[in-house]
């Protein structure tokens, strides 16, 4: 499953299946990476993890961070809530995500997507660049609110990426 920043779940869903460990980076650096995804008051006691899911820190605030997926062309990391991780499970597992659990999640440093349609999608259709997004929120697994946006990649305003589908989630730019 790739991360996508802003289109980040077409890539967090391919990017956590498949994004090869960093192997280049100390755990140290990764988690710096990853928690440059969020508010630093929220960063700095959260917890982090690699792509294998492999605990890099405890936290102690319910936030878990994860760094850049290095299958993406942006610096993409992100960090959500524990509703956002049991929606991020879902969406890595291809299942239904967890009933009444509005989750929420911070990618501060922006990020690329090979869709904003396709929650599996690896790369870009043949032809087609990937999307990208600067620094946002999103607000997951609240199906009542995606009515409300536009369901087409804006990133200058709030729509939905991935609608729908289970994993429909609002991207709000936060420049």
């Amino acid at each position: 499953m790739r991360i996508y920043s802003s289109v980040f779940i077409a890539a967090t869903a391919v990017a956590w299946a498949y994004a090869a460990p960093a192997a280049d980076m100390s755990d140290e650096q990764l988690i710096e990476n990853a928690i440059s995804a969020a508010p630093e008051t929220v960063g700095k006691n959260a917890a982090v993890v690699n792509w294998d899911m492999k605990s890099l820190r405890k936290g102690t605030n319910g936030f878990t961070c994860i760094p850049d997926d290095p299958a993406t062309p942006t610096d993409d990391p992100m960090c959500t809530d524990e509703n956002g991780m049991a929606w991020m499970h879902a969406i890595m597992s291809k299942s239904e995500p967890p009933k009444g659990k509005v989750a929420f999640a911070y990618m501060l440093k922006g990020g690329s997507g090979a869709s904003n349609t396709d929650p599996f999608a690896t790369e870009p259709p043949a032809g087609a660049k990937w999307i990208e997004d600067g620094p946002h929120v999103m607000v997951m697994n609240s199906p009542e609110i995606m009515a409300l946006y536009p369901h087409e990649w804006d990133p200058t305003q709030p729509y939905v990426m991935f609608p729908d589908t289970p994993y429909a989630h609002l991207m709000i730019p936060v420049k």
